[in-house]
């Protein structure tokens, strides 16, 4: 938690991959069989990924309304306030970008209300959260693909980075009238080229797991003092999930992945 020199303790909650399809598409598994300093088996291989006992992460559902009016009827309830970090556009199969407010236009008018309410904070995941190009973001036939769902990585050049950040900011600063100040790169991976792309475009923290600092304008902010989780969290493990979570943080102020940026405080 943060502390401020009057001793009050904050913390923000973020969750993330809201919107992203890469919880279809990214399919791999941990599971391994070795022998002898052999590996036998491997979970990855053919349909094992996509088994319970063997899947690491997708397919799974998103959120919908009722989700949402939970997460939202919780927050008042709890005196708490949730960053989520919002993936632009939907992949298709066929590589096509299709913006969030149109592919879950119900999900996104409830999101909307909690911004207007002050519960929600808008950060920027990524345009894709993954490699659109060549269909790299496709699950494969003998190995995992997680690696293809990060998108801020140098398979991107210097102007694609701009680009990616730039449209994903305008998609969601147009729907949900809020400027969108933090980013929160996809699986915690950044470069130099997105840094300087995020300075440019009015990005002005960097929420991650990555070491404190500043660069180019930006905070960089770590995840010290942000609990973070998924949108597959609450998909798998129910709103009361979420209301244990919040219950064990309830002497701790709420605010907003932003605020944490904006407010000069020490760490505690």
């Amino acid at each position: 938690a943060l502390s401020s020199k009057n001793g009050a303790s904050k913390i923000a909650l973020r969750m993330d991959d809201v919107g992203a399809s890469t919880k279809k598409y990214e399919i791999y598994s941990k599971r391994r069989l070795v022998i002898r300093g052999r590996e036998v088996f491997n979970g990855n291989w053919l349909f094992f990924k996509y088994l319970p006992f063997f899947s690491a992460w997708g397919p799974y559902r998103e959120l919908d309304t009722f989700d949402w009016k939970q997460i939202l009827q919780l927050l008042e309830k709890r005196s708490a306030k949730l960053t989520i970090a919002v993936t632009a556009t939907w992949v298709t199969s066929e590589g096509i970008l299709v913006p969030f407010p149109q592919k879950y236009p119900n999900v996104a008018a409830v999101i909307k209300e909690g911004v207007e309410q002050g519960l929600i904070e808008i950060a920027n995941h990524g345009l894709t959260h993954c490699i659109v190009a060549k269909n790299q973001f496709r699950p494969k036939l003998l190995t995992g693909n997680r690696q293809f769902h990060r998108e801020f990585t140098e398979r991107l050049s210097p102007k694609e980075h701009f680009v990616h950040i730039q449209r994903a900011n305008e998609i969601l600063t147009k729907y949900f009238h809020e400027d969108i100040v933090t980013l929160v790169p996809p699986g915690n991976k950044f470069t130099e080229d997105t840094l300087i792309a995020a300075a440019k475009l009015g990005i002005r923290y960097v929420s991650c797991n990555t070491s404190p600092a500043t660069a180019y304008g930006l905070k960089l902010l770590g995840n010290k003092s942000t609990l973070v989780f998924h949108d597959r969290d609450i998909v798998k493990k129910g709103i009361t999930w979420l209301d244990r979570l919040l219950q064990n943080v309830s002497g701790l102020e709420k605010v907003f992945v932003r605020d944490l940026g904006a407010n000069p405080i020490l760490e505690s």
